[in-house]
């Protein structure tokens, strides 16, 4: 049974698409069928994959718009069990469609065209855009779960209750299996003591959704790495960078831990 993750924090700049594609990226490693939705007008995702945004004809933008089907936008990628459903800078329209017409039920467009393929893959990653508007809502629609990067630095925790508010509302109205898998310390420094007060703060008021690796019962933390940073630059997720860096030792770690249920 497929298990959709959607990645969201409204807040830019907390490691959200890096999250996204790796996390992706080490399930696919473990052998599982992975689907990434690039949901960002930005495209980082698709980028970060080694694809060119002017060379890709069809998106998601496409899918929503129905003009293609999900099934006919999805590219491979470098590993065997990935494959993406890119977007492109268009996707920054769809809110007018959206709102420009009576849409009923726009909040569930994603969620149609996701039945398409559901039965394919073994997990669905949506990389959503940084804001709290129609395409995240539609992110948070169809998943089962959401993973909510925090980036350790000033104004980490800024704008995350209305996060929690959105999902709460969303909870009670069209998406009642909605969790929240965990929330990701991301760009962590040991040698920062902003880092160290912002992940004690978190560990204060959310430990029980903090990931934790089953094998040492350590915090799982995705550090400050140079590796992490590069890798999008040549195309690749980290584990095919830099399999060893402590990013992707992160990353592998966080896959292990949703595969045993977390």
């Amino acid at each position: 049974m497929c298990e959709i993750i959607a990645v969201a924090n409204q807040k830019g700049g907390v490691g959200k698409t890096t999250t996204a594609v790796n996390l992706a990226a080490s399930l696919a490693l473990a052998e599982k069928n992975v689907l990434l939705i690039d949901f960002d007008p930005q495209s980082n995702a698709t980028t970060s994959l080694g694809f060119r945004k002017n060379d890709i004809e069809f998106d998601i933008y496409h899918v929503l718009m129905g003009t293609k089907k999900l099934s006919q936008i999805i590219k491979e990628t470098e590993m065997p069990f990935m494959h993406l459903a890119p977007s492109n800078i268009g996707l920054v329209g769809i809110e007018k469609e959206f709102y420009s017409k009576k849409n009923a039920g726009r909040e569930l467009i994603l969620k149609k065209k996701v039945q398409e393929v559901v039965d394919s893959y073994d997990f669905i990653i949506i990389d959503s855009p940084p804001a709290l508007g129609p395409l995240t809502i539609n992110a948070l629609s169809v998943a089962n779960s959401v993973i909510i990067p925090i980036q350790c630095e000033f104004f980490a925790l800024e704008g995350l209750a209305q996060l929690l508010s959105t999902i709460k509302i969303l909870r009670d109205s069209i998406n009642p299996n909605l969790k929240i898998k965990g929330f990701l310390p991301t760009m962590y420094s040991s040698q920062n003591n902003l880092s160290k007060q912002v992940f004690s703060d978190l560990s204060q008021h959310f430990d029980e959704k903090l990931f934790k690796d089953k094998t040492n019962n350590n915090y799982i933390i995705v550090p400050r790495s140079i590796k992490l940073a590069e890798s999008p630059s040549f195309g690749k997720p980290v584990l095919l960078y830099d399999v060893k860096s402590n990013g992707s030792v992160a990353y592998q770690a966080l896959a292990q831990t949703i595969l045993q249920g977390a």
